[in-house]
């Protein structure tokens, strides 16, 4: 089977990083698997932006908001949202924004020789073959996740 894997050149408009607004927050030098470590500046490592560390090219990254439980058990969960970079090389096993006979879906990327595969995260959902009669383009690899845990 002969499926491209195609990265469309035209210009995505979902929700796009701003660069120069990013305020840069500290980020501490120890690891903390459970409660909080003292604000003191000695304990701080260096100053980060999200946006910075989640965006590795700023003018090919941006965040879609995932819908629906498909991705569950890849620990993406409805709400989240997900930071696209369309620079990346895509490779077998990426979680990818996908283009889908003109419906978006986001799942994992299976290549092997015999084909190409959509993987959902969760059992009751089936995987999408990729045959040649399907329009399939991929529009990026989803790179981070943001999530809220309090409102």
């Amino acid at each position: 089977m002969n499926t491209k894997i195609l990265l469309p050149s035209e210009t995505v408009s979902f929700i796009l990083l701003g660069r120069d607004t990013e305020t840069k927050h500290p980020l501490f030098a120890a690891r903390v698997p459970a409660g909080f470590p003292s604000p003191a500046e000695e304990h701080i490592e260096d100053r980060i932006s999200l946006s910075s560390y989640l965006n590795g090219h700023p003018d090919a990254t941006f965040y879609v908001q995932l819908e629906g439980d498909s991705m569950i058990d890849y620990n993406l969960l409805e709400g989240d949202l997900l930071v696209v970079d369309r620079s990346l090389h895509v490779r077998s096993g990426d979680i990818v924004l996908a283009n889908v006979n003109s419906e978006y879906t986001v799942k994992k990327l299976e290549i092997t020789e015999t084909g190409v595969r959509l993987l959902p995260g969760n059992k009751k959902y089936n995987p999408v073959e990729i045959t040649e009669d399907l329009e399939f383009l991929v529009w990026g690899v989803v790179r981070g996740v943001a999530r809220r845990i309090r409102q």
